[in-house]
């Protein structure tokens, strides 16, 4: 069982945010699923209900990491910890080439292939989203 946010928390972490998916960088306001509130690390993984430890994240993002903390490395099969917002800088992670989020580490490596950012689907949906002018890059606020 998730411990409730209260709106104040909830509140910081979209404002932080930008109100885009932390992970996959989607704003809100193109989605027709609200984002939500991320554990990053789990609560069965004693992480905490804290400023430091929750993160934006659209539905898609959300669902696909569920409690993980890490993942196998999609091509030396080495395990690594998926991309953490608060302690990880997206730029540094993460670039986008055409409409395809390419990993620049293991971590963002690992990370893209576990939450599926190229799938056909999420691909088709940023290039609609670059045809019509949106601006598809614009990180969260960096870690602290």
């Amino acid at each position: 069982m998730t411990t409730y946010i209260p709106a104040d928390l909830r509140r910081l972490v979209i404002d932080r945010a930008n109100n885009r998916c932390e992970y996959c960088l989607i704003p809100q306001l193109l989605v027709a699923s609200a984002h939500q509130i991320d554990h990053i690390i789990a609560e069965k993984h004693q992480g905490k209900t804290v400023d430091e430890n929750l993160a934006l994240s659209c539905m898609i993002c959300n669902l696909r990491k569920g409690t993980d903390i890490g993942s196998l490395h999609p091509e030396t099969s080495k395990l690594h910890p998926l991309f953490h917002p608060r302690k990880m800088v997206w730029n540094e992670h993460f670039k986008l080439v055409s409409e395809q989020i390419i990993g620049l580490s293991a971590v963002a490596e690992t990370t893209a292939n576990f939450l599926k950012f190229n799938i056909p689907m999420r691909v088709s949906e940023r290039a609609a989203l670059r045809q019509s002018g949106f601006r598809l890059i614009e990180t969260p606020n960096q870690p602290r």
